[in-house]
């Protein structure tokens, strides 16, 4: 399947597009959530799914958390689950919990914790603490270029689950 052709108009647009300006990711988790919640489940999961790989791609999990869309973090990990991407969705989960015991919805909230981890890395480069530097990076969640990879291979790639889940669940496409 050529990934580069599907990409300039993928089926499951034709599912989320309708809903697109209807469900906001820019106000914060509450009104994210409420207005999230009226979507059909099929559009719920290809929304969350499509705004998390676009932000992947374009600059890693570090901007999809620290941007407005790692709102969705929680329901993208689902949304990969359900079109048939769970390896995928289990590295969302690894960097979802990464955060604690309870997801930050609010981008403020996020960022404390980004530049925390920030500070912790940079303190021990700083005192060539190598061997701690070591233990904590082999606790950090895989990263982008493991979910670059299931991007592309896992389910025949995002493009091709998600269309094939818009066509299993939207009527309007079959």
């Amino acid at each position: 399947m050529n990934e580069a052709a599907d990409h300039r108009d993928p089926l499951y647009w034709r599912t989320i597009g309708p809903w697109w300006k209807r469900i906001s990711i820019y106000d914060g988790g509450a009104l994210f959530l409420r207005q999230f919640a009226a979507a059909p489940e099929a559009v719920g999961h290809l929304f969350a799914a499509h705004w998390l790989q676009s932000e992947v791609r374009n600059g890693g999990f570090g901007q999809f958390f620290s941007n407005s869309t790692g709102v969705l973090a929680p329901e993208a990990e689902r949304g990969f689950r359900a079109i048939g991407m769970p390896m995928a969705a289990d590295v969302i989960a690894s960097q979802i919990a990464s955060f604690g015991p309870a997801y930050p919805r609010e981008q403020d909230d996020r960022e404390l914790v980004l530049e925390k981890r920030d500070r912790v890395v940079n303190r021990l480069i700083k005192t060539g603490n190598l061997i701690a530097l070591a233990v904590r990076g082999r606790q950090m969640p895989p990263g982008d270029e493991a979910f670059w990879g299931l991007l592309k291979e896992e389910n025949g790639g995002f493009l091709a689950a998600a269309d094939r889940f818009a066509l299993e669940n939207d009527p309007d496409l079959a």
